[in-house]
């Protein structure tokens, strides 16, 4: 008896085999490439892990710092410029991208690509990094805890602040012509004095934006000089400081 094979499958198995040489070949010069580049399998395989897709609604964006209420526990970073406008022009549009989690600090997902939702509901590519990545004013946990609350303060108690250079401080954000004060409130959330602050660093102004639904929380300032006794006793305002930080707790 004669089993006829059909030439379809041999075809098929062929091509089989060609793309599975393809794959190996493929892999292994990646492999030695990274081998060369001094990078280890179980580095580029940690590489490969540390890459996330991401997407929704840029709901605040502040210098290089963009927050994303769908990429839950992550602070998105956008290192260089987009293709044209500034980065304040994604607020509020549905984005998506790549991004890769920063091996220093966990909850930074530093952005690859970048592409926005048009009115047509195209995506088009904005940005793609091509920049290294520079954190310097950002804070993570466990440089805040570097920043020790202010007990007794009042503007008539400068030894409280006094050569001490990173504090935590009580209150809510004001304007006072044109510039930002910030109002200290004790525990019982009476007024005992105020801030100027002649700063407010991207990343302390993103979380400041981040808290915009409640009035009062900690700032985290790098303390600078005081203010004159008889501005303070007639102000109130107790020395200056740049905003690093801001949060509930």
């Amino acid at each position: 008896m004669v089993i006829e094979t059909n030439p379809w499958n041999k075809t098929s198995l062929l091509i089989g085999i060609v793309i599975l040489g393809i794959l190996l070949v493929s892999g292994s010069f990646v492999a030695c490439q990274k081998a060369e580049e001094g990078v280890s399998e179980e580095e580029a395989a940690a590489e490969q892990e540390n890459l996330k897709t991401f997407g929704g609604t840029a709901k605040v964006v502040v210098g290089k710092y963009i927050f994303v209420p769908e990429a839950r526990g992550f602070d998105i970073v956008l290192q260089g410029k987009l293709v044209s406008g500034e980065t304040e022009s994604l607020t509020g549009k549905e984005i998506r991208g790549e991004g890769e989690i920063s091996p220093e600090r966990p909850s930074v997902l530093i952005a690859n690509t970048l592409e926005v939702k048009e009115e047509g509901g195209t995506w088009q590519n904005v940005f793609t990094r091509t920049e290294e990545v520079s954190l310097e004013d950002y804070l993570d946990t466990s440089t805040r805890g570097e920043f020790e609350i202010l007990e007794d303060l009042s503007y008539d108690k400068k030894r409280v602040w006094e050569g001490k250079e990173k504090a935590k401080i009580y209150g809510r954000l004001e304007k006072t012509n044109g510039d930002d004060v910030i109002v200290v409130l004790d525990e019982e959330d009476k007024q005992v004095g105020k801030v100027l602050v002649d700063v407010f660093t991207d990343f302390g102004e993103y979380y400041h934006e981040k808290l915009r639904l409640f009035d009062k929380y900690w700032f985290y300032v790098n303390i600078k000089e005081t203010v004159d006794w008889r501005e303070r006793r007639r102000t109130r305002e107790m020395f200056h400081a740049d905003v690093m930080f801001a949060g509930l707790f």
